[in-house]
């Protein structure tokens, strides 16, 4: 079966293939999911369980990178598994795998939540996971980046994941050299709009600025999650709880309104536009850009032709490189770039796409985003 390259670099042979788990009550199922995995020569297989409680004791006695964990199985379900997998490997990244349900979103958004990485959506047959390239890729994609997010940190630290190598090496401190990313000055009049991009692990970060985020701001803020329809609306909920604004996916037309927030919907490009001299949300269902839709790039290049200089971007933790360049249009317009800094994403593949594009004015741990924000707006000294 071929498989269209994942949005990732390449593994790194000398750490050895990244490991894998399965776990879900259909055999069929993973042994369709072993095998797209398996057709990638970077990722090994290493266990298919069909319950929580199996996933649990094979990590306890397997070195695990990834568990792709069901969310429904009977003995013990995905969700009451998660924190016992994570007690019992430390360092090891769970992708939630659910069908695309409204009960199983909110489980999902519970799960990421309680220490999740990522999800994936999953088919609901057997002829649909054999036909779906998307779930190809986004399977594959997620799986080879969270592994080689985690092997990296591991690096950084001196560790070795234990079988790799058939002795144990010696500790060391030094640390591989990092590229210097170059900021730029950031605009001089406060934003009048603030658009923020996100995936994986981005659920996460979105509740950790918005939840800390004023009434004060009277700002509008779009956000672009990669996420399928029905997770987006779950997730606007989630938002609205926790920042205590108005927020849920945006509506084809409606007027961009402050102290409201506008999520994209599953499968819809998400832009503002200006008509009649008011400015208004508008959904497309315009080709994918990065693989994706909804995509950020669309939405930054929209928002920096319709408040040119006003606007003040955020590119949250992600695979892949969406929205490098519609932050490019951002500062061309006169606006501001801001990125997550790679300790704290779950993924530096996004952030750090538009960090080395060299249009960002800053590069912050996801606690001090929230104090940022607030600070170029005028709300704290």
């Amino acid at each position: 079966m071929n498989l269209p390259r994942a949005d990732v670099p390449p593994a790194s042979s000398s750490a050895g293939p990244i490991r894998v788990l399965v776990v879900d009550d259909s055999a069929v199922i993973r042994g369709l999911i072993t095998r797209l995995l398996e057709s990638d020569p970077e990722l090994a297989v290493v266990g298919s369980v069909g319950n929580g409680q199996m996933a649990i004791a094979t990590c306890r006695r397997t070195s695990v990178d990834i568990v792709v964990l069901d969310i429904e199985m009977p003995v013990m379900d995905g969700l009451t598994a998660l924190p016992q997998i994570l007690a019992a490997a430390p360092g090891v990244k769970v992708i939630m795998a659910s069908t695309l349900t409204t009960r199983n979103a909110q489980i999902s958004l519970k799960a990421l939540q309680a220490g999740a990485a990522d999800y994936v959506a999953k088919p609901t047959s057997t002829a649909e996971i054999q036909q779906a390239q998307d779930f190809r890729r986004d399977l594959v994609g997620k799986v080879k980046a969270l592994g080689q997010a985690g092997r990296k940190r591991r690096a950084e630290r001196g560790e070795t994941q234990a079988g790799d190598l058939p002795f144990r090496p010696a500790a060391t401190t030094a640390k591989p050299e990092r590229p210097t990313v170059a900021l730029r000055a950031a605009a001089q009049r406060p934003p009048e709009i603030i658009a923020i991009g996100s995936s994986t692990g981005g659920p996460q970060a979105l509740l950790a600025v918005l939840s800390k985020f004023p009434n004060s701001i009277r700002l509008p803020i779009l956000i672009t999650q990669h996420m399928p329809a029905t997770f987006t609306s779950i997730l606007a909920e989630h938002l609205a709880r926790a920042s205590g604004w108005p927020c849920a996916e945006a509506v084809d037309g409606e007027p961009v309104r402050a102290n409201r927030i506008y999520v994209a919907p599953g499968d819809f490009h998400m832009k503002v536009a200006v008509e009649n001299g008011a400015k208004l949300v508008r959904l497309t269902k315009e080709p994918p850009e990065n693989f994706c839709r909804p995509a950020v790039d669309p939405m930054f290049r929209s928002v920096a032709q319709a408040y040119g200089a006003g606007v003040l971007g955020v590119v949250l933790t992600g695979m892949g490189t969406d929205g490098a360049k519609g932050a490019r249009a951002v500062v061309d317009a006169g606006g501001s770039v801001i990125a997550q800094d790679e300790a704290t994403s779950v993924v530096w593949g996004m952030p750090g796409a538009a960090a080395a594009a060299g249009v960002c004015s800053a590069v912050l741990p996801l606690s001090e985003i929230s104090t940022y924000l607030r600070r170029v707006w005028g709300a704290v000294p």
